[in-house]
């Protein structure tokens, strides 16, 4: 039984995923000098309000942040996917001033569109009788 044990004990690290977090692994920019200073100043940057919405008190928070941590903190999915997507853009160098945007208004017309358009009533469904 020994022997059967060695070998299979040889194949399970090539046959099981790596637990290491990866997120975790992932290189963390150094500060730099600017408007931005605090991980505090980098969520009202990005704006939507970001900084109301998570609560960090240091840049190792703020990097460790995933969509788990997030989920349990009661942001939404919209929120959460802008954050994190903010933050891999300025780990790639680029500043909040460059792709930094408002979210999008809510639609206000829903289903088929309205009964008139231009002043006019559409009528191109008419109930015959």
């Amino acid at each position: 039984m020994s022997a059967l044990g060695s070998r299979l004990a040889a194949f399970a690290p090539r046959l099981s995923r790596s637990l290491q977090n990866r997120a975790l692994a992932r290189s963390v920019p150094p500060p730099r000098a600017g408007s931005i200073a605090t991980a505090g100043d980098f969520l009202k940057a990005i704006g939507r309000s970001a900084d109301t919405k998570v609560s960090v008190e240091s840049w190792e928070q703020l990097w460790q942040l995933d969509s788990h941590a997030l989920k349990k903190a009661g942001v939404a999915v919209r929120d959460r996917r802008y954050i994190l997507w903010s933050l891999e853009k300025y780990r790639q160098g680029e500043e909040p001033s460059e792709f930094a945007f408002p979210s999008s208004p809510k639609k206000t017309i829903r289903g088929r569109g309205p009964a008139v358009q231009n002043g006019k009533r559409i009528r191109s469904r008419r109930l015959k009788n």
